[in-house]
């Protein structure tokens, strides 16, 4: 597969099958995702892989916070959905920002720094999405973990900020591609 066939075929997948995936796919993804741009080469994404027990902790963390904040409807539909993904994926891989504690800058230096680390981070998750589908894998990118991303850090031995989640698994889906504004309209270009 070729990088724009990667790139237009790649899917969010919410059902997965029950087959485990092998470690070494995980790893292949992992690798892929660190050969991705960062700001100065800071290389600021840490992964932590879950599988099991483990995984299923965490979700009863976002569960129990879920559960509390019910009152917020819009946000809490969107964070039920991810506690039910993140269940029902095999693996579940947390994604940190391992510079977010090693700052001791001044604060407007410092926020641009994380903006910057957090711009690499994202690009590194779009890498590892990449690699899932060449490797036939699916994989959902998840953001409402950070409702509860300070206790899913204690319960990983985490201090870092919590910058998102991604569910992997084989696909138990096939999805047709969503709308997708056209480039056209959401470009200015000047020449």
């Amino acid at each position: 597969m070729d990088t724009l066939d990667a790139i237009y075929s790649r899917r969010s997948i919410r059902k997965f099958t029950d087959a485990k995936v092998p470690a070494e796919l995980i790893e292949k993804m992992l690798e892929a995702a660190t050969k991705a741009p960062s700001s100065t080469n800071r290389q600021p994404w840490r992964f932590v892989v879950l599988e099991g027990a483990k995984k299923d902790e965490v979700v009863a963390i976002l569960v129990k916070r879920v559960v509390r904040l019910k009152r917020f409807k819009t946000l809490i539909s969107g964070a039920a959905a991810t506690t039910n993904l993140m269940q029902s994926a095999p693996v579940l891989i947390l994604v940190f920002n391992g510079a977010s504690r090693k700052r001791g800058l001044i604060r407007p230096l410092s926020t641009i720094v994380n903006v910057l680390d957090v711009q690499s981070i994202g690009g590194s998750i779009q890498t590892m999405l990449l690699a899932a589908q060449e490797l036939g894998l699916g994989t959902v990118w998840l953001g409402y973990v950070f409702l509860a991303a300070r206790k899913i850090g204690q319960a990983v031995g985490k201090k870092e900020q919590l910058i998102a989640a991604v569910a992997v698994g084989y696909p138990h889906e096939s999805p047709s591609p969503r709308p997708r504004k056209n480039w056209q309209d959401v470009t200015e270009w000047f020449k």
